[in-house]
């Protein structure tokens, strides 16, 4: 409570002597710096650039009355951005470090094939080569992400996976790279995946085509 109590006294201070010395002839000579340095890092150099342009049009003032919302906006509003840290450097620095979404899935969206980033937004396809998944169905963004931490616990890797059939009952179904058809659970998700990867990892089971575990503790195999 007293230090408390100290703070607010101080920052009181420290207002007063800003607010109420106008003639105060030291506070007057006191001048914060523009920002003349900006470093972006963690996209391309044309997407960095792009993020930088955006930011100088605020017309940043000074590093000590910087408004990160303002900043926030414009690097949130890339779909390519997962995660970012803005560094203050005094006096008159920024550095911007930027973690780029990994995409995990393609879909038509309105006609328009899209990439599904680990952000849960859709970038356009000229910014991934990789070989991807495709999504059939009209699922959610939020649920496929749901699906995709699912996928993400268990022992099956996204690299396996050729397919994706999402049916409007919620329920998933998964095509692999070796043409083994997974039918999941809608209730039991995680539980019918994790169930249906035992088999196709069984060598007594070689033959596989379909692994039927949509019904709990129940697996039907077609081959």
């Amino acid at each position: 409570m007293h230090q408390q109590k100290g703070k607010k006294i101080l920052i009181y201070l420290f207002l007063f002597l800003i607010v109420g010395s106008i003639n105060n002839t030291v506070l007057t000579k006191i001048k914060f710096e523009k920002i003349t340095s900006i470093q972006i890092s963690g996209l391309n150099q044309n997407q960095n650039i792009n993020i930088l342009n955006s930011i100088k049009e605020l017309n940043l003032k000074n590093i000590f009355f910087l408004n990160g919302n303002e900043i926030s906006k414009i690097i949130t509003s890339n779909s390519l951005v997962e995660n970012y840290e803005i560094f203050k450097k005094y006096p008159n620095n920024l550095d911007i470090k930027i973690e780029r979404t990994n995409f995990l899935a393609k879909i038509n969206n309105n006609g328009k094939i899209f990439l599904i980033g680990t952000n849960g937004k859709l970038s356009d396809v000229k910014f991934s080569d990789k070989e991807l998944p495709f999504i059939f169905g009209k699922p959610k963004i939020d649920e496929f992400i749901k699906f995709a931490y699912v996928i993400e616990q268990s022992k099956l890797s996204f690299n396996q996976i050729k397919n994706l059939y999402f049916f409007p009952s919620k329920r998933w179904d998964l095509e692999l790279k070796n043409n083994i058809i997974l039918k999941l659970s809608k209730d039991h998700t995680k539980f019918s995946l994790d169930q249906a990867l035992e088999f196709i990892n069984d060598r007594n089971f070689n033959d596989i085509k379909v692994v039927d575990a949509r019904i709990k503790n129940q697996i039907i195999l077609n081959d």
